[in-house]
């Protein structure tokens, strides 16, 4: 559905030129949710009004639905663009209109009739659940509310690419999952690819497909998203999953020597397991004391459900004697459980 060719988009500033986006090159499939994660200045704005051409790249070639973007006039990306909507962090509705008149907003120029237009309105006010809100006023809304009218204000003229540009960023935890799960519905209702730029691994992990991590403006690691969360290669993506679930607080306690949590015996070792969805089901902790007499304390867990599969890390402290516990080690990478030894 989407097909970005070594795109690259420079900016000219009083200091310079800015390489905002550098050489990326992304296909991404029809009706898949795809997630592009990176810290802030990472690029990822950027890249994602490239895809629709806001911001029009310096180099590259970019191709939605079959047709290349990049060799239309102003005219023809116009009309092109009524396919492919988008969403905003700060929801950019007018305030003056109420939510039925946003979402009409887009149907100005289309070629329905007054009926036609009334119907497919309540429809998408009905679907983003908001039909009693429909001669509301922006001021008189939630954030998740607004995000809910930006969404059916995008899906007016039947897009079938949907970009989400922050959309969760300004809404607290609860309201978040309330506006992921209804682009899930959104993805699987009416088969719509979408695109969701974050900065929170959260975001990726409840809905994205596959993932692409960007860094100083470029693409450093793409994948499936279980296997990016399970097997990360790059330094950046490791530092976005460890934030997410919060692992890195564990490599804190450990260089505290005085902590009692992380404070090891004579032949302790902490280690850390990564479970995958092939093996999150295995009873490995209650076999290393039945079968090597290990005793395994839990000082660390972390379960993720990623489209519908489990994966997550257990910290635990292993005690024991020296051969036991290095019979256990080798018992768990026979496994297939990711093994690494924090603290001896």
């Amino acid at each position: 559905m989407i097909q970005l060719e070594k795109v690259s988009k420079f900016f000219h500033t009083g200091s310079g030129e800015v390489h905002a986006v550098k050489e990326v090159s992304l296909h991404i499939e029809q009706g898949e949710v795809f997630g592009i994660i990176g810290f802030s200045g990472a690029g990822k704005s950027t890249l994602v009004r490239c895809i629709n051409l806001l911001e029009r790249p310096t180099k590259g070639t970019v191709i939605v639905d079959g047709t290349e973007l990049t060799r239309l006039d102003e005219k023809q990306l116009r009309e092109v663009r009524r396919k492919i909507g988008m969403i905003f962090q700060h929801f950019n509705l007018l305030r003056s209109r109420t939510v039925y008149d946003n979402i009409a907003f887009p149907l100005k120029k289309s070629s329905l009739s007054k009926e036609e237009k009334h119907k497919k309105i309540l429809s998408l006010l009905e679907l983003v659940g908001l039909s009693d809100k429909k001669d509301a006023y922006p001021s008189q809304l939630s954030g998740g509310q607004k995000q809910r009218v930006a969404i059916a204000r995008a899906l007016a003229n039947d897009p079938k690419v949907l970009l989400c540009d922050e959309a969760t960023s300004a809404l607290d935890p609860q309201t978040t999952k309330s506006i992921l799960y209804l682009l899930k519905q959104v993805n699987e209702k009416l088969g719509i690819t979408i695109v969701v730029i974050t900065h929170e691994m959260a975001v990726v992990k409840d809905i994205c497909d596959r993932v692409a991590i960007m860094e100083l403006g470029r693409v450093v690691e793409e994948g499936f998203t279980e296997d990016v969360f399970v097997h990360p290669r790059e330094t950046v993506t490791k530092d976005f999953i460890n934030t997410a679930n919060n692992i890195d607080k564990i490599y804190e306690l450990i260089q505290q020597e005085s902590n009692d949590l992380t404070k090891l015996q004579d032949g302790e070792k902490i280690v850390m397991l990564t479970y995958s969805a092939n093996n999150a089901g295995e009873p490995v902790l209650s076999y290393l004391v039945e079968s090597f007499g290990v005793k395994a304390n839990i000082i660390y867990g972390n379960i993720d459900i990623l489209k519908g599969k489990s994966i997550g890390k257990l910290v635990v402290t292993l005690s024991g004697k020296a051969e036991n516990i290095e019979k256990a080690l080798a018992y768990i990478q026979e496994r297939k459980v990711e093994l690494e030894v924090m603290k001896e």
